[in-house]
């Protein structure tokens, strides 16, 4: 399985210079953007470079950000160095439809079914109400959150440290866990000349079970990757879970204890074995 991303930068569809330049950006995975980076009058020229720079070969895991209006249009530009599409405003009826435009996508390009999979967008208030339908439908690999499009439909007025939003967060992520996906990828800091501010609001992002971010600038990609990846100190925190758990396997006394004598759970073992996969995911 390849490393699951940590970062993904948006590129907008109709801006041929920067798809070029996007696959040396240091981005985990890039998002060719159909949706909101592009006017409505330009709707039609960025399918046209999308698809061009889809014509070659990934070298950079690659996405495409669908409109949710005009799926079938969008869906067309895919190829198979595509991974899939990112559906905004994703509700249980528009996943169905982007399932059935991929599966014909899939057919026309000769290609296994499900190839195409789906970063679903959290971004209505119904899609918050159904968000363990929409995380638990067809193709979909995890879910994203988008804040400014939620904050603007219901009203809120998040400040800094935007906690009127954490309860969202949250039932973001335990709608991912249930489903059994990869863990949620968090929002996008508009707010370019504040590395201080981006790291703050990516750590409060992965202490709250986000394991990527999306950004809209390469500048932003350095800190996302760094947050989401397990520092030294981390992982050798956790190797000695793992290890006192080896120990205790192998004496047959079924307990496992640190080094300070305390008691491990399954939930600190647990923890501990994720931040080893993260790390192993990203060595290097």
């Amino acid at each position: 399985m390849p490393p699951v991303a940590r970062s993904y930068l948006y590129v907008p569809g109709d801006r041929e210079e920067l798809l070029r330049k996007a696959p040396g950006r240091g981005a985990d995975a890039l998002v060719l953007d159909l949706e909101d980076a592009v006017t409505p009058a330009r709707k039609a020229e960025a399918r046209r470079a999308v698809a061009a720079a889809l014509a070659a070969p990934a070298t950079t895991e690659t996405w495409v950000r669908i409109n949710s209006d005009q799926v079938d249009a969008d869906v067309a530009v895919l190829s198979p160095a595509v991974a899939g599409v990112w559906v905004p405003k994703a509700e249980p009826e528009l996943l169905a439809e982007v399932d059935r435009a991929l599966t014909g996508a899939e057919r026309r390009l000769g290609l296994a079914e499900a190839t195409f999979a789906v970063v679903a967008l959290i971004e209505t208030a119904r899609g918050i109400l159904t968000c363990p339908q929409v995380a638990a439908a067809p193709r979909v690999l995890r879910l994203g959150l988008g804040e400014a499009d939620l904050a603007g439909e219901l009203g809120l007025q998040p400040g800094p440290d935007r906690t009127e939003l954490a309860p969202i967060r949250s039932q973001v992520v335990v709608a991912s866990a249930g489903a059994r996906i990869v863990a949620p990828v968090g929002p996008v800091e508009t707010t370019l000349r504040d590395p201080d501010r981006l790291e703050a609001g990516t750590r409060t992002l992965l202490r709250q079970g986000f394991r990527a971010r999306s950004a809209i600038h390469p500048g932003q990609l350095a800190t996302i990757n760094a947050v989401f990846t397990p520092g030294p100190a981390e992982v050798a925190a956790a190797r000695e879970v793992v290890d006192a758990l080896d120990r205790a396997a192998r004496d047959g006394s079924g307990v496992a204890t640190d080094a300070h004598g305390r008691l491990l759970d399954r939930a600190v073992i647990r923890a501990a074995t994720e931040v080893l996969r993260r790390a192993e995911r990203h060595a290097g």
